[in-house]
C-alpha cells in the first residue's frame, strides 16, 4: 500500500481551499492531488476535527498460543505424540500446523531414542565393566538391530534442540525381525 500524503501537503491544500477560497478542482491541479482525495480529507476534518492520515499498520495476527510457559510444559509432557495428536489434546481448537510452528518457536525438534522396558541396568553395567578388562584382541564387536512389523509407536518425539527424547518400548512384540552383525578385532591377517 502506498504511503499517505504528508500532513504538510494536506494542510497546504486545505488552507488554500478554506482560507484562500481556491476551488477544489483548481487546488487538485495545482497540488497534483485528485479531487476525490481532497473531498476525503475535508470529510475527515468534518468528522474528526483534523485531516491526519489513518494509521497504516497491519492489524497483526491473533495468536492461538499466548501462554508459552504452559505450551512448553505441555510439549514436554506430550513430546512422544504427533502434532496431530497434540492439537487434539490442546485446550483450544488449534491446527497441527500451528502446533508444529509453535514447537519450532520454542526450540523443540523431532528425535527419539528407544530403550527396552525389559533391560536390566545393573547387568549392563556389569557387562561394560567386564569387557573393559579384556584385551582388544579378545573383543568381538556385536551389533543387533530389530524391527517390529506391528510397530504402532510413533518413531519421533519432540524435545529441546540438542537433546534426544527417550522412550521405552516392549521388546516382546510379535513379528520382530532381528539382524545381528559381528566384527572381531585381530592383528593377524
Amino acid at each position: 500500500m502506498p504511503a499517505p500524503y504528508s500532513y504538510d501537503l494536506r494542510q497546504k491544500v486545505i488552507n488554500a481551499i478554506e482560507l484562500d477560497g481556491i476551488p477544489k478542482t483548481e487546488a487538485s491541479q495545482v497540488f497534483h492531488v485528485s479531487r476525490n482525495t481532497i473531498n476525503l480529507w475535508l470529510q475527515r476534518k468534518e468528522h474528526t476535527g483534523d485531516f491526519l492520515p489513518k494509521p497504516n499498520r497491519p492489524p497483526g495476527h491473533s495468536h492461538q498460543i499466548t501462554d508459552w510457559h504452559k505450551f512448553k510444559a505441555f510439549a514436554q509432557e506430550h513430546g512422544d505424540k504427533t502434532s496431530v495428536q497434540m492439537a487434539q489434546l490442546w485446550d483450544d481448537d488449534i491446527s497441527p500446523r500451528t502446533i508444529s510452528r509453535a514447537l519450532k518457536k520454542i526450540g523443540f525438534t523431532r528425535k527419539k531414542t528407544y530403550g527396552y522396558q525389559e533391560r536390566d541396568e545393573q547387568q549392563r553395567e556389569e557387562f561394560i565393566a567386564h569387557i573393559e578388562k579384556m584385551e582388544p584382541e579378545e573383543l568381538v564387536y556385536l551389533d543387533e538391530a530389530g524391527m517390529n512389523s506391528q510397530d504402532s509407536d510413533y518413531p519421533y518425539g519432540y524435545c529441546q534442540e540438542g537433546q534426544r527424547f527417550h522412550a521405552l518400548k516392549s521388546g516382546k512384540r510379535q513379528g520382530r525381525v532381528s539382524m545381528i552383525a559381528a566384527w572381531c578385532y585381530s592383528t593377524s591377517q
